[in-house]
């Protein structure tokens, strides 16, 4: 393991704690409005489905890029704590989306365990309440979601001086994914499709160009290095969603820890886009029509027979490249930064879950 790679792990595990010792005090904080709820309804309902989430899981790639960037732009760790709050909203952010996510997906899974409005509804069930236990769940998750991303604000108070600089960052980045998934909803649901801008703003921006841009901010970076940094991001941040893509459709159930749904959901993505382009009017009825498990297989053999799963690895590969070309062009990074994002885009990339 490289000293580049061991200071990523640490950044990871400095991440987790930062993330505990703020959801921790934030539900202390909850106050009076949270503590006479029935049936355990109130804060611990809070911590059980929006604390034990944010910091159960998920791989802290956004905060790595938030770190990364920060070095990029010549910060040292002497403002390590500003970059581990800017770090610890990105991921608040993060665990809202998912759990929106999921309500609009209908997911009934996330890392391997029911969704969080799947949860909160069998707790409807379970304690007897009143009213519709599906829409009850949907709307705490929904609830918990904004409870999330009002909390990423609070992280981002601690972030240092170039607080307003920050902040800006962090509005583009919520901004950005959620045009990202209006784009996505209304491909889905049969209007006018671009599968590139899906991946632009649902991912090249949302998980790689704007940490890195938070961290830039934190340290007070330079115009050029930023647009350095950008010219990195969005190859990275789109091969990032097309490998996304490729496991939404070949991925492993036990691997992914969800569902494997976007045959079935209609999603539209470069891999489908290929694969309808390439088997004419009848593989694009098959690939819409896919409802059972053998539909979904067939059209898995149509994609790979057709060539659309290899164009996809071309272009992941292509974008890849293009990334570390644009950072071996910048001799004015920092040799450290160069070598962490490098790795970082084979991580994006090359992952199998």
């Amino acid at each position: 393991m490289t000293t580049v790679t061991a200071r990523t792990g640490q950044v990871r595990e400095l991440v987790d704690r930062r993330l505990n010792e703020l959801l921790d005090r934030r539900v202390a904080e909850l106050g009076p409005a949270y503590a006479g709820q029935p049936g355990g309804q109130g804060a611990e309902q809070v911590r059980r489905h929006l604390v034990n989430f944010v910091t159960g899981g998920g791989k802290r790639l956004r905060p790595a890029f938030v770190y990364w960037g920060h070095r990029a732009a010549g910060g040292t760790d002497d403002g390590l704590d500003a970059v581990l709050h800017a770090a610890c909203a990105v991921e608040l952010v993060h665990a809202a989306a998912l759990m929106l996510d999921d309500v609009m997906d209908e997911a009934p899974e996330r890392r391997g365990r029911p969704a969080a409005h799947v949860a909160l509804a069998e707790e409807h069930r379970r304690a007897s309440l009143r009213g519709d236990a599906a829409r009850y769940g949907e709307s705490q998750a929904t609830l918990l979601a904004l409870l999330a991303l009002t909390w990423a604000d609070a992280a981002l108070l601690d972030a240092g001086p170039h607080l307003r600089d920050t902040l800006d960052i962090l509005v583009r980045l919520r901004v950005e994914a959620i045009s990202g998934q209006r784009l996505d909803l209304a491909a889905a649901a049969g209007g006018a499709a671009d599968p590139r801008a899906i991946a632009v703003y649902k991912s090249a921006k949302y998980t790689v160009e704007r940490p890195l841009h938070l961290g830039h901010a934190v340290a007070g970076g330079d115009g050029p290095t930023r647009r350095v940094l950008s010219g990195y991001a969005l190859p990275v941040g789109e091969a990032f969603q097309l490998r996304d893509d490729v496991l939404g459709v070949f991925g492993d159930r036990e691997r992914l820890g969800k569902p494997i749904a976007d045959l079935r959901q209609g999603k539209v993505s470069y891999l489908l886009a290929r694969a309808r382009e390439r088997s004419g009017p009848e593989g694009a009825a098959l690939l819409d029509a896919v409802r059972t498990e053998e539909e979904a297989d067939a059209a898995r053999e149509l994609i790979v027979g057709c060539g659309a799963l290899a164009d996809t690895e071309r272009r992941i590969a292509a974008l890849a490249d293009e990334a570390v070309r644009v950072l071996k062009n910048a001799p004015d990074l920092p040799s450290d930064a160069v070598e962490a994002l490098t790795e970082l885009a084979a991580l994006a990339t090359d992952r199998s879950s």
